[in-house]
């Protein structure tokens, strides 16, 4: 998951060896593409249980996929292009933030997001990207530059103002930061406890909180016994489905996605694919902060490449190749 492509054939040439030397591997993926390219024979769970071994010259990843999930699926993709009129919903200006440490982290990023389209943000992990989100999301402080949502300039705001000015966070870790151990309606309410119908005049309506959590559960298919499960004994893509529900069930004007993927199956990434295309055609400027390249590369109108801290390309969608992209994401070459 932290490697750029170069590396990842790297890896696969030392796997090679060791196998032709003798070795027996086991090599575990959700990644389709990888499963296909090194294996000699593929075992599927679902749910548990083995559900099907093939030799990879007898299947494919269609195959696969199918088998995972139980049921035919293709994952959604970007088709259409935005309008170069579109106006800009969130930017960022020379960006700079050093962590407790003394490291500087980001080192003056700059680029803009446009209402209706997905801006992928590629690097290998480490890079900055988990920074950059957490700056533009308030969890962590700008020391230079500026974030501006809309026309508003919010580098000093709190988290919530940015929420009342239509930002949503997907963030990178579930546990840790995308939900507490309270119930998974609790958690439905995190962005607008503070907001009618939730509340009036400081007083929860547990009305509208339960019809809440109820609407979430039924749109976004959590698989769940109700709304007062604790959401900590879920598994992650119905931990994933619940975060996806609060942060988007509110019209977001702009989202900012950090690996909204990661450690979800192929059913579950289809999922989380299909909301966030939703919400670029509703007209959402979306930040997708991701180390799946086919991820960035599906969803993506344009890509920006982080690496030590800094932007040092940018790529429209049909001008990626994965030779370039992997020189610019491990410091090679610039764009």
């Amino acid at each position: 998951a932290v490697l750029a492509p170069q590396e990842v054939g790297g890896l696969f040439r030392v796997l090679r060896m060791l196998t032709a030397a003798g070795t027996a591997i086991v090599f575990i993926s959700h990644k389709l593409n990888e499963v296909m390219e090194i294996s000699n024979r593929v075992s599927v769970l679902r749910h548990g249980r083995l559900v099907a071994t093939r030799a990879t010259t007898e299947t494919n990843g269609a195959e696969l996929a199918r088998l995972m999930i139980g049921e035919d699926f293709e994952l959604p993709h970007v088709a259409d292009t935005v309008p170069d009129d579109a106006p800009v919903g969130l930017e960022a200006r020379d960006l700079r933030h050093v962590d407790e440490r003394g490291v500087p982290r980001l080192k003056g990023a700059s680029f803009s997001v446009r209402h209706g389209e997905i801006v992928g943000i590629a690097g290998v992990d480490g890079n900055g990207q988990q920074e950059l989100a957490e700056v533009l999301t308030g969890l962590r402080q700008a020391h230079g530059g500026k974030v501006v949502i809309g026309s508003t300039d919010v580098t000093g705001s709190s988290i919530a103002a940015r929420i009342r000015l239509g930002l949503a966070h997907v963030p990178e870790d579930r546990q840790r930061t995308g939900v507490v151990d309270l119930s998974i309606a609790e958690n439905a309410i995190l962005d607008t406890v503070d907001r009618e119908p939730i509340s009036r005049r400081g007083v929860l309506s547990h009305k509208a909180i339960g019809d809440f959590a109820a609407r979430l559960i039924r749109e976004y298919d959590v698989r769940c016994t109700g709304p007062e499960q604790r959401v900590t004994t879920l598994s992650g893509g119905n931990q994933q489905k619940v975060i996806l529900g609060r942060a988007l069930s509110r019209a977001p004007r702009v989202v900012v996605a950090v690996q909204p993927t990661r450690g979800l199956d192929v059913g579950a990434t289809a999922f989380v694919h299909r909301e966030l295309l939703e919400q670029r055609r509703a007209g959402a400027a979306i930040v997708l902060v991701s180390t799946e390249l086919d991820e960035i590369l599906s969803l993506s109108d344009r890509v920006l490449v982080m690496y030590a801290g800094r932007i040092v390309g940018e790529l429209a969608r049909k001008d990626v190749r994965l030779d370039r992209l992997g020189a610019m994401m491990t410091g090679q070459v610039a764009a």
